[in-house]
């Protein structure tokens, strides 16, 4: 299954600017632990505005999301708690196990810095469980016409739990996953991030992903290769538990697993156009201690003279989530387009809010638009309403017709990036 994005979706700007010899990207990916139905800690979405205000990473990945509702506050955290030009990607239902199983309420999804990105495709790669949803976005560079810099982001939650059923269930999903794979050119710049839920690198799902036999190639960025469970040898790659206490939600058993990972394709390691920044992964939180193993996340067995992270970001890390985000750095010699570019259509055209019911509200700074065509786009890139522009600052526009969901706006006669709205009935 393939949702496109038409070319308006690609950025067409009226200048460019050279500003660095060299870009840096980071990622986080973050089990989000069955956000927002969980709710044994209150207000915990603060606890994530804290942890990406610290962070601030440029793509932000994440799974157990329940519903749109939980997306949406995500996607509004991401825009007060990083950067304004935060967006997401279309949500979407698992849609794996449809017809049986309880999975329907655990998404995967990608919010991302859209002054850098534009998402060209998603795509859907179904198993027997979860999705794999995949993500193939254009950096938005200088010459992004003549020489595109492309990358597939890929985020998955392979099935729990310890025992050989449940790590042949892990294996059979990867194979689907390789099946995709192998329709892609074996050059392609591929991150795979998500919570795995394997117990050592022996497993058939984690050997299939890094064999030298596959089109595309992963390789284990700190390469920390072993067997993780409950082995303190392996307590700076450690995901999981960030708790101890009980009645939060989640597991409780303390820090003594790595189950999230962030893989890259081989040749991001050092051939690619944009590549992994040596050192530069990390599990957000994890201060490396052997004193931590089998610990709450917050304790101070997990923090020593030094650390680089303080008390107070492990609290909200051991209040939020049972796992721990993990992060790493990718860098590129292209050039961003300058952010006072990317944004030339905010000072022309706006929204009121960008989360309605049923009426659209322009804020139009300009009188040349008059007359001009408002078009609404649907996920999928279909032009789904028209409107005719008048003189107004500000100008209403009755949309309750439209389903619930996410849409794009754009003007006829503007060469700008379209402006993303969710309409939430």
């Amino acid at each position: 299954m393939k949702k496109k994005i038409l070319g308006f979706f690609t950025l067409l700007l009226f200048t460019f600017s050279t500003v660095s010899a060299q870009e840096t990207v980071k990622v986080m990916f973050y089990n989000l632990l069955n956000y927002p139905l969980e709710d044994a800690v209150p207000n915990r979405i603060n606890d994530l505005a804290y942890i990406l205000n610290d962070y601030k990473p440029d793509l932000f990945l994440v799974c157990e999301l329940n519903n749109i509702s939980g997306a949406i506050d995500v996607f509004n955290t991401t825009k007060s708690a990083i950067h304004s030009n935060f967006e997401m990607a279309t949500y979407v239902s698992n849609t794996s196990d449809d017809t049986f199983g309880d999975q329907n309420d655990l998404q995967n999804l990608l919010y991302y810095d859209s002054t850098k990105f534009t998402i060209q495709e998603e795509i859907i790669v179904p198993t027997y469980l979860r999705d794999f949803n995949v993500y193939h976005l254009q950096l938005n560079t200088v010459d992004q016409v003549t020489n595109p810099l492309e990358l597939f982001v890929i985020v998955c939650h392979l099935k729990a739990s310890s025992g050989t059923t449940n790590a042949q269930k892990r294996y059979e999903m990867v194979l689907d996953l390789e099946a995709y794979l192998d329709s892609l050119p074996s050059d392609t710049n591929v991150l795979l991030a998500g919570d795995f839920n394997v117990y050592t690198s022996s497993e058939s799902a984690f050997e299939t992903l890094l064999s030298e036999n596959n089109n595309i190639t992963f390789l284990d960025p700190p390469n920390r290769v072993g067997s993780w469970h409950n082995n303190s040898s392996y307590v700076d790659v450690f995901s999981q538990s960030t708790r101890t206490q009980t009645g939060m939600g989640g597991t409780t058993g303390g820090f003594d697993d790595r189950f999230d990972f962030i893989l890259t394709s081989e040749n991001m390691m050092n051939t690619a156009n944009i590549t992994y920044v040596p050192n530069s992964y990390q599990v957000y939180g994890n201060n490396g201690l052997v004193s931590c193993w089998n610990k709450s996340i917050n304790s101070s067995d997990c923090e020593t003279t030094g650390s680089q992270f303080s008390y107070t970001l492990r609290n909200h890390l051991h209040n939020f989530s049972d796992h721990l985000p993990v992060t790493l750095s990718l860098e590129t010699d292209a050039t961003f387009l300058s952010v006072e570019d990317f944004n030339i259509s905010s000072s022309i055209i706006s929204l009121e809010t960008t989360i309605i019911n049923h009426s659209l509200i322009v804020n139009v700074n300009t009188t040349t638009l008059q007359n001009e065509r408002l078009n609404i786009y649907n996920s999928l890139g279909r032009n789904v309403k028209t409107f005719p522009l008048n003189a107004d600052s500000k100008q209403y526009f009755n949309v309750s017709d439209l389903d619930s969901g996410l849409y794009f706006l754009s003007v006829t006669s503007m060469n700008t990036n379209p402006i993303k709205f969710i309409i939430s009935n």
